[in-house]
């Protein structure tokens, strides 16, 4: 009812018209945060602040571009009785080079920006991230429409020391690679997260190199609540990890969030369905903490051909967890089934350990595996590369 009420009053009126004949409109001067008139000789009526919802929200659909339901739900955030401002902002981002569906994108998900200064506050920035990170028009605008939160931020107070302190970590090249993502780590929350989560793993004496690849792979990982990260870090050191290690940032990766930590519980659950113990699932992620955030599709793909099929003992997959991560169909299968096949002739040892097999670079282990036996067995080619039946043990 109330979305129909609404467009009836619109279709009723001429929300351009409606805007400049709201009383005195012409003379007032919008307030930069609120937009709403700053005039206290003469409040707006209960009809006149009804009038004013009515075309914001046509405003928002035939102006900016949004659908009825995300104008109506929009316009409980802006409020402007005259469309100078908003008008100028659209005119803005439109001469820059933004498309109409990226304008829609940044309005709806930051309407407070129709009300900004173009050139005072949003032109600075835009040519900030231009000029300093190097990254494209394309690239940028596409980063601004998904996170407009970018506009939003202090230049000087936020964005560029957030810049300086990412570029002197990891590097411009790969700050510019966190714009394109659209990387939260530019948000408000960077002086009480970041920056005390990186001293903090600076004061166990994780290596720089650690830090960067944790805060360019996993910035979720180090832009959580300090508290919780100090908790998680204590539980890692608990398990055993080296803070001297790569897989120290790893596993803290690992347990960090709600999702990982379900994820992890899951994991724990399809090894032991697959016969490991605690021992065996904690000394595979000591190894290798991502074999922990793998889907059970995943796991019980591997394991199922490689216990099920080529006969290999479950178990033993804990001490190489980092061979679960090839492919089923491009890596393991192939090799496997060659090297099955040549033992099965009495070619190569039955025995041949997995890590041997799989881990070869594919030169190699063609050279070693296929080339070397092609007369001896000519169809080895033809099952290296999945055109032939695998044959069974």
């Amino acid at each position: 009812m109330l979305l129909r009420s609404i467009f009836s009053r619109i279709h009723k009126s001429q929300f351009l018209n409606n805007f400049s004949c709201l009383a005195n409109v012409n003379s007032l001067a919008l307030d930069s945060v609120t937009a709403i008139s700053p005039s206290k000789l003469k409040p707006l009526s209960v009809e006149e602040k009804a009038q004013e919802k009515v075309n914001v929200i046509s405003y928002l659909i035939y102006t900016c571009g949004l659908s009825p339901n995300k104008a109506i739900s929009t316009s409980k955030k802006v409020h402007f009785d005259i469309p100078e401002k908003p008008d100028a902002v659209l005119n803005f981002l439109a001469e820059n080079g933004f498309s109409k569906s990226q304008i829609a994108e940044l309005v709806g998900k930051r309407p407070s920006l129709l009300l900004s200064d173009p050139e005072k506050t949003l032109l600075p920035k835009i040519e900030f991230f231009l000029q300093s990170t190097g990254i494209g028009k394309a690239d940028l605008f596409r980063t601004i429409a998904k996170c407009p939160t970018f506009l939003t931020r202090s230049l000087e107070n936020q964005l560029i020391p957030i810049y300086n302190y990412l570029n002197d970590i990891i590097g411009a090249e790969k700050v510019a690679t966190l714009l394109r993502r659209g990387s939260w780590i530019f948000g408000q929350t960077f002086a009480n997260r970041v920056i005390p989560n990186v001293d903090f793993l600076r004061a166990l004496g994780v290596p720089n190199s650690f830090i960067a690849f944790v805060l360019y792979h996993y910035p979720e990982a180090i832009g959580q609540k300090h508290d919780q990260f100090i908790e998680i870090v204590a539980e890692v050191k608990e398990m055993g990890f080296d803070p001297l290690k790569s897989t120290f940032v790893l596993a803290i990766h690992a347990r960090s969030g709600e999702g990982n930590k379900a994820l992890w519980a899951r994991c724990y659950e399809t090894y032991r369905k697959w016969g490991w113990s605690k021992d065996d699932i904690y000394m595979a992620f000591k190894k290798h903490p991502n074999c922990m955030l793998l889907s059970e599709k995943k796991i019980s793909g591997v394991l199922s051909f490689l216990v099920t099929k080529m006969g290999f003992e479950s178990r033993m997959m804990a001490q190489y967890p980092q061979l679960i991560f090839y492919s089923l169909e491009k890596r393991i299968i192939p090799r496997c089934s060659v090297v099955h096949l040549l033992s099965l002739k009495g070619l190569v040892r039955k025995d041949k350990s997995l890590s041997t097999i799989l881990c070869l670079t594919d030169k190699y282990f063609l050279d070693k595996f296929v080339t070397k036996y092609s007369e001896e067995v000519p169809q080895l080619f033809d099952i290296y590369k999945g055109k032939a039946v695998v044959p069974e043990v």
